[in-house]
């Protein structure tokens, strides 16, 4: 695109549109009416038409209503030839991970052994806490919420919009999917929800605070599948020992939850090339998904491009200003 002179970071997209400035004189100069004794046709308005077009010379030289129409008529074929400059150069990020987060919502996620702020909360409550953290650090991916009980749901899909995700996660409550904990069929929606899209990074963060003890698909087999896919599974495996603490002694509670299976969800990372955690508590869960920051890191900026800016509503701002401008001279 040519550059203005004297204007380096202004340039013209459509510079042809320049060569329209001398047409009005081109036009006025070849259109000259022979002269004649009485007019052929009366119009209304005839003799403002004709003192118009009969206008003095000295009305085009003398800064008056022809020459505001001519500033006019500059700058609308300078807007029209689209004026546009570069802006600050930004860094898009690059293609983005895959991810999924599986989060475990039977019955034993509402059991109060975590400690949030200097007070007792349940797991689920702990995890969302962590997890809307997580979250915030992972711009440049699509992030989606798969949640798990007796069944296992797709509650909101692979998106950008970080906060939609968050908000479901927000909203999430222990039980919503049932009692029961069905961690291969977790594991086999996320592979299914990943294989839309294009394959390289996709990984599923599995959290969960029991055994499987329910669903149609085997954690063993679901991990066979998600490895026959190219899906990496972080397994964490969370919870305290059960039971409130008081006074540095632990208090069980009656029904509490069955003991974590750490041997099946460990053979789940390992098979599918993922890692294995154990979070006993807030801290370490949090240490978890830092450590997790590391191991799957999110996007690099790309290359700095610099973006287009559109000029042209000032000069076609200033056109309609002096065209108005010379309407009122005229008339005056």
């Amino acid at each position: 695109m040519p550059s203005l002179p004297g204007f380096a970071d202004i340039s013209m997209a459509w510079p042809l549109w320049l060569l329209a400035w001398p047409l009005p004189w081109l036009l006025r100069a070849a259109w000259r009416p022979a002269p004649v004794d009485a007019p052929a046709l009366v119009v209304p308005y005839g003799a403002d038409i004709a003192r118009i077009a009969q206008a003095p010379a000295r009305r085009w030289r003398g800064g008056g209503a022809g020459v505001l129409a001519w500033i006019a008529w500059t700058l609308l074929c300078v807007a029209a030839a689209r004026p546009q400059s570069l802006g600050a150069p930004v860094s898009p990020p690059q293609a983005g991970r895959e991810l999924l987060l599986a989060l475990d919502l039977s019955g034993s996620m509402s059991e109060v052994d975590m400690v949030l702020g200097g007070r007792p909360v349940d797991r689920l409550t702990a995890a969302k806490a962590v997890l809307a953290d997580f979250l915030e650090r992972r711009r440049g991916d699509r992030v989606g919420l798969v949640v798990f009980g007796q069944r296992a749901y797709a509650l909101a899909p692979q998106t950008a919009d970080l906060d939609t995700v968050r908000e479901q996660l927000a909203d999430s409550v222990a039980g919503l999917a049932g009692q029961e904990t069905a961690i291969g069929d977790a594991i086999g929606l996320s592979v299914k929800r990943l294989s839309a899209q294009p394959r390289g990074q996709r990984v599923v963060v599995l959290l969960t605070d029991g055994v499987n003890t329910a669903g149609l698909l085997d954690p063993a087999a679901a991990a066979r599948l998600a490895r026959d896919a190219g899906v990496r599974v972080h397994a964490i495996a969370f919870g305290g020992e059960g039971g409130l603490s008081l006074f540095g002694m632990r208090l069980p509670m009656p029904g509490g939850a069955d003991p974590i299976d750490e041997d099946a969800l460990r053979e789940v990372a390992r098979t599918t090339g993922g890692r294995f955690f154990r979070a006993r508590d807030v801290e370490s869960l949090a240490g978890i998904y830092a450590e997790l920051d590391a191991i799957e890191p999110v996007a690099r900026p790309g290359r700095a491009v610099r973006p287009v800016i559109e000029r042209y509503p000032w000069p076609l701002g200033a056109a309609m200003a002096f065209a108005l401008l010379a309407t009122w001279r005229r008339r005056a």
